[in-house]
């Protein structure tokens, strides 16, 4: 089933995987890992296995039955493009998002090498979003294989933010989120960080969203980032058959 999000730049998420396992710093901490604990404790058959690697066919139609367009987070409890996830799976999951052309499906991945790999079998319909996490300099690499998919939409999740990305580069990217860590052991984030991006941004002319500054409790926090909320998105555009 779709869940409404409290994430700040989606509707709902669409979980037709869950698990997932770590790569690399931005993990440490994984929200996802955190709430399918939460879940088996509850008796949810999705979780029975906790946070290991599992692919469900009886969601795989549910936004082809939506009437109302929603903005999907597709597998907010872990990565589409996972190496246990088999090709034929994302394929289907890709077949079912291009069918679906009355929604915009964002489809985010620490494993854009993966994407880009299997990028000629895969139907890339506008509504189709692709975005890879960058949290620091060791991971920048994930940009160049971004750019080597063919998604009509590509994004930066700079979330959470562990250090300083001066000039990263924009080219062919639509769109960018910054955020800090959250939750038990959130690592801080400094504000300059932030503004460096956001001015880049802002001279590139791509739109940037900051979703939180974090923190063990975000809510205190906030988002704003020098007196306004930054929550620009990128340009919806619809499914192509």
């Amino acid at each position: 089933m779709s869940t409404r999000s409290t994430i700040e730049w989606t509707e709902v998420t669409w979980n037709p995987v869950p698990g997932c396992s770590k790569i690399s710093d931005g993990c440490r901490f994984c929200y996802a890992e955190r709430m399918s604990k939460r879940l088996r404790a509850m008796g949810l058959d999705k979780y029975k296995e906790g946070f290991a690697v599992a692919v469900h066919e009886s969601v795989l139609d549910e936004p082809l039955r939506w009437r109302q367009p929603r903005l999907v987070f597709v597998n907010s409890m872990s990565d589409l493009f996972h190496e246990a996830v088999p090709a034929s799976f994302i394929e289907a999951v890709f077949k079912v998002m291009s069918g679906a052309s009355q929604h915009t499906f964002q489809v985010l991945t620490k494993r854009p090498g993966r994407a880009a790999a299997l990028d000629e079998r895969l139907h890339w319909t506008p509504n189709i979003w692709l975005g890879t996490s960058i949290e620091s300099p060791k991971w920048l690499g994930r940009l160049d294989r971004l750019r080597e998919t063919s998604a009509h939409t590509k994004f930066l999740s700079l979330e959470p933010l562990l250090g300083p990305l001066p000039g990263i580069p924009l080219q062919e990217i639509d769109w960018v989120i910054v955020g800090g860590e959250s939750g038990p052991g959130a690592r801080p984030m400094e504000a300059d960080w932030v503004r460096d991006i956001r001015d880049n941004c802002l001279e590139s002319k791509v739109p940037f969203f900051f979703k939180q500054w974090g923190g063990v409790f975000k809510k205190k926090t906030g988002r704003i980032l020098d007196h306004r909320i930054w929550d620009q998105m990128p340009e919806m555009k619809a499914a192509i058959p």
